[in-house]
């Protein structure tokens, strides 16, 4: 029971990875008020009806962001885990070991240009 509650809260953390921006608005639709009245750096000027969106606008940038920062990471560890430094000395042998003649074995075709290759006759 334990190892399926394990895989149910893994696969949940693997897919809400991908909608952080839907939770981003969720989280503002829900708060919408507290928001508008309190974060919002256009709250003192009514008249541009900004209503928190430029809250939402930052946490969405800060987000957008955030997962660059992280592709950035992983395409650098991706790269360090790729590189493989190996010594730099190269071991010729010179020695032969055994020369073996290979037979000719090829086929000579009589050198007669005869009826095979004439063309179908009509009529």
């Amino acid at each position: 029971m334990k190892y399926r509650v394990t895989a149910i809260l893994l696969i949940f953390c693997i897919i809400s990875s991908g909608f952080s921006r839907f939770f981003i608005y969720a989280g503002f639709e829900l708060n919408k008020n507290y928001i508008a009245a309190k974060l919002c750096e256009n709250r003192n000027k009514p008249w541009m009806h900004c209503n928190g969106r430029c809250y939402l606008m930052k946490k969405i940038k800060a987000a957008e962001e955030k997962q660059a920062a992280n592709d950035r990471e992983t395409q650098k560890n991706l790269l360090q885990e790729a590189f493989c430094q190996t010594s730099g000395q190269v071991k010729f042998f010179t020695q032969v070991i055994r020369v073996m003649l290979i037979p000719n074995n090829s086929i000579h075709l009589p050198k007669v240009h005869g009826a095979v290759f004439r063309p179908p006759q009509l009529g």
